[in-house]
Formats: structure tokens, C-alpha cells, sequence
């Protein structure tokens, strides 16, 4: 009897979640990477590139707020000067199956590919020889984050969470709901969250 309580509990349990708007679609550490080791961060401002098409800084703002309490709660320090970058991209292209690589410093965006707010061709050669080209995850509405080491221009992990797009509409969900949507974007992240903002057994 005790194993047939667990096991409804177990498929409940399956049921409830994959009742998430929220997909995570790529969760990928790159070079090796000890993401570990670094002990700041700092997130891809408008100034330093653009943003994505559809995306106003309301937004933006939003995506920011939710990707930095997850680096908090992780132990990280924001910092101007930090060497970890967050960048940010957006695929806003319905149904693209495949996405090729591109040659070193090759930069374009026509819809198809994630439209990052920082230029990737300025860390993208370094990243291209060790790149792992993921496909069918690029469809509409996928954010993606993606850690780069500045001072060595190297990718360090990217991740993917589908979809931030209101269903069938290209308005952007709310605050909330972008929130939720990182915490899955983070939920496969090498560093774990501090013991103070584990989830509390009931």
C-alpha cells in the first residue's frame, strides 16, 4: 500500500509540473567551465549592443531583474568591472529546425538565429571552436542566456527556456511569469542555489 501511495505521489507529482508553461529546451557548460569559480557578474546593458526586436526596456528591465536575484541567490556579486558577462537573446522566428554554424566572426541576425543584445562576433571565435550546435530550439519566444569570460572572450554556458511570448500573441508575459520562466532557465545551473534560499520542506 505504501509503495502505491508513493508511486501516485511520484506520477501527481510528474502531472503538475508538466503542466508548465515553461520549457527548458538547452542547458549547456562549454571550455570546461568552473562557473564556480567566478564570484561576480554583471548583465548585458542596452548600451553595450541593442535589444532584441520586440523587446522594449520594460522588459528588458524584467529579464534583468529575474536573471539577477538567481545570481544572487547563487552567491554571486553584481559588479561593473566583473569579468562574467550575462548576455541575453531572443528568438522571435517561428519553427527554425536547425541553426548552422556560422563561420568565426561571422555576425548577422535574419530572424532565424538568437538576436543577443551583446555582439557575439566579439567572443565568438574563441566559442566556435569548441561550440556544440544545438537544434530545434530556436522556435518563437525562446529566451536564452548565455555567460561569457570577457577577459578571455570565451562562452562559459547557455541556456534556453521556452516561452516567454504570451501564446499566439507577441506581447511578452508579465513580471511574474518572466520570473518563473528563469527559474527554469536556471534550474539545471552548475551552482547551486545558497542553503538560505532552498526551497523549504514541508
Amino acid at each position: 500500500m505504501k509503495k502505491i501511495i508513493i508511486t501516485l505521489l511520484g506520477i501527481l507529482g510528474l502531472l503538475s509540473s508538466s503542466c508548465s508553461p515553461y520549457t527548458l529546451v538547452n542547458s549547456s557548460v562549454y571550455n570546461n567551465s568552473n562557473l564556480s569559480a567566478y564570484k561576480t557578474f554583471r548583465i548585458v546593458a542596452p548600451p553595450e549592443g541593442s535589444l532584441p526586436p520586440g523587446m522594449n526596456m520594460v522588459t528588458y528591465y524584467n529579464i534583468a531583474a529575474a536573471i539577477r536575484e538567481q545570481m544572487v541567490e547563487r552567491g554571486y556579486v553584481e559588479s561593473a568591472d566583473s569579468p562574467l558577462l550575462v548576455n541575453i537573446a531572443l528568438t522571435i522566428q517561428k519553427e527554425i529546425e536547425t541553426a548552422p554554424a556560422l563561420p568565426p566572426g561571422y555576425y548577422a541576425y535574419n530572424g532565424m538565429y538568437p538576436y543577443y543584445m551583446y555582439p557575439r562576433n566579439l567572443y565568438w571565435q574563441s566559442y566556435y571552436a569548441n561550440a556544440k550546435v544545438i537544434t530545434g530550439i530556436y522556435r518563437e519566444g525562446v529566451l536564452t542566456m548565455e555567460l561569457v569570460d570577457m577577459d578571455r572572450k570565451i562562452a562559459l554556458y547557455s541556456s534556453s527556456v521556452s516561452t516567454i511570448l504570451q501564446p499566439g500573441d507577441s506581447q511578452f508575459r508579465n513580471l511574474t511569469e518572466i520570473a518563473q520562466a528563469v527559474k527554469v532557465l536556471f534550474s539545471e545551473f552548475p551552482v547551486k542555489l545558497l542553503p538560505q534560499y532552498l526551497p523549504k520542506k514541508q
